[in-house]
């Protein structure tokens, strides 16, 4: 799938394959009345895809492997690269094939760019923001169902860091974990105890905690990462004073009504770590078009 793919972690080609099929299919490309009646089978044009507004871009591979799987003769060729910024009225890339072909799958592929492009966007922004502090901008997994694996990919073009992938990825006890458990400090030492030996030592254990209170008893225990939810900034600036005395190996995480006015009050805390929702959850699109000439 290029360069891109290849240096990123987490890409299945196959279930990028997969996904793609599943949107081809979805918009009933095969079944295309219009483009069918209108050219012949054999006719080959030239087209181009432009971005329609200023943004990062993110998912030219992705638009690729769509046109190649309608047709393996199709040629496309990139003009820019993921990660990049790109300016309203910009050309992107270039594509070489049959009408048919290129007509079917336009939809589908332009879909894919517009929303991998605005989650990038979103994401640089939000980065771009913080950069005076050393602290990671992360994605959560409010994704679309479906095509979780992209919108993870565009958070890392936007320069963000991806939280867990899926369950698997990481232990992460939040309130609905805890309410089961008798919310005491020893209980939790107890719990991570357990936890730490049936996981390899790589897994981080993070714990959700909504007050000072909570704070205090999980973090005697030492997790790797407690994720302060929906906090005060005072509480966090307290949270953060009391991590620095008892335990910095802990890393402290924030999450909650994080925006793009705000993060940077929540970056100057102190923490590490930063989760929003908004990257994959309300990013914009960002408007591309492909026309033929």
């Amino acid at each position: 799938m290029g360069k891109v793919f290849s240096r990123t972690s987490g890409i299945n080609i196959e279930l990028i394959d997969k996904i793609i099929k599943q949107a081809l299919s979805e918009d009933k490309v095969s079944k295309d009345i219009t483009t069918k009646l209108l050219f012949p089978e054999d006719k080959i044009v030239k087209a181009v895809i432009i971005a329609k507004e200023r943004g990062i871009i993110a998912g030219l591979d992705v638009v690729k492997r769509a046109f190649f799987l309608l047709d393996k003769n199709t040629k496309f060729k990139k003009l820019t690269h993921d990660g990049r910024v790109v300016k309203k009225g910009e050309k992107v890339a270039l594509i070489v094939g049959s009408i048919k072909k290129i007509l079917y799958g336009e939809r589908t592929a332009l879909n894919f760019l517009m929303r991998l492009s605005g989650i990038a966007t979103m994401t640089r922004k939000f980065v771009e923001i913080v950069h005076p502090y050393k602290v990671k901008i992360l994605d959560t997994r409010k994704t679309t169902p479906g095509i979780r694996i992209l919108e993870k990919y565009a958070v890392r073009v936007g320069g963000g860091s991806n939280h867990r992938m899926d369950l698997s990825d990481g232990v992460l006890i939040k309130d609905n974990h805890l309410k089961n458990i008798r919310y005491q400090e020893s209980n939790i030492k107890n719990l991570i105890k357990r936890i730490r030996k049936k996981i390899p030592k790589d897994v981080d254990i993070e714990i959700e905690v909504g007050n000072i209170k909570e704070f205090k008893m999980v973090l005697q225990a030492k997790p790797d990462i407690i994720m302060l939810d929906n906090m005060s900034i005072k509480e966090i600036k307290k949270a953060v004073s009391i991590r620095n005395r008892i335990s910095k190996t802990t890393q402290l995480e924030v999450s909650g009504g994080i925006n793009l006015k705000n993060v940077r009050t929540f970056a100057s805390t102190g923490i590490e770590r930063i989760s929003i929702g908004q990257l994959t959850h309300s990013s914009p699109s960002i408007d591309f078009s492909l026309e033929l000439f």
